[in-house]
């Protein structure tokens, strides 16, 4: 049996309850990590943690609402004392948010969706770049989207939410060329998720790849062999 590609790693999931984000962390584990998968929901976190040692790996559960910034900012000291570093950090809780026109959308609903889809990932790049410079092979991965750089009438809140979260996860590229951790986004295109499923309620979702299509492209950039940093790597449907 050949060595698992990530055994004896540490990564940390969030919005790890589903979508995306729960085959990701399927997907780490059975390559050997050890995933700190973290939602709001602790119900649908258990039932990931079942999937996740049945099939032989191992999981931490965190409930934490990235809108707490006090709690995501104890984050970084919690996993420090439990593991003394981070290999692999994976950004993909995301909210849509309204779809209406800018002039309607409310103050409240606009500051809720850039604490999610932008402010969280600040705050988690800031307790965790201090672990992840203690990895040998730091691995910072985000969640991107067309919408930052080919922005649609109505999708105000998420388009620029999303364009800001690449612009400050380049920014932190560029910051920690010199070392040995990478930071990278993955543009997912349309998948099969709730996020979707609300944005396109008339869609027929078995039309479009499914989270666990998508998972391979955060192990590939989680791997200590990499050496991209700064990039977007759009998803590609295979034939």
């Amino acid at each position: 049996m050949s060595e698992k590609r990530l055994a004896g790693r540490i990564a940390l999931v969030t919005g790890a309850s589903r979508g995306i984000g729960r085959a990701v962390a399927l997907a780490l584990a059975r390559e050997g990590a050890h995933v700190v998968i973290l939602a709001r929901t602790v119900g649908a976190l258990e039932e990931l943690d079942d999937e996740v040692r049945a099939g032989g790996g191992t999981a931490t559960l965190v409930e934490l609402d990235l809108t707490r910034g006090e709690k995501v900012d104890a984050l970084g000291p919690s996993l420090y004392q439990r593991w003394d570093r981070l290999d692999i950090l994976v950004g993909n809780a995301g909210v849509l948010g309204p779809v209406s026109p800018l002039a309607h959308v409310t103050s409240d609903a606009w500051q809720s969706v850039l604490d999610v889809n932008l402010t969280a990932n600040w705050r988690l790049i800031r307790t965790c770049d201090p672990l992840l410079r203690r990895s040998d092979a730091g691995r910072a991965i985000f969640v991107g989207s067309g919408a930052a750089g080919e922005p649609s009438a109505y999708w105000g809140p998420y388009a620029t939410s999303k364009a800001g979260l690449e612009t400050l996860v380049k920014t932190y590229a560029r910051e920690i060329e010199n070392t040995p951790v990478r930071a990278n986004l993955v543009d997912p295109g349309p998948v099969r998720t709730a996020l979707r499923a609300k944005a396109f309620p008339g869609e027929d979702p078995n039309t479009l790849p499914a989270p666990e299509d998508v998972a391979p492209m955060f192990v590939d950039l989680a791997l200590p062999s990499l050496t991209a940093n700064g990039q977007v790597f759009p998803f590609r449907r295979r034939a």
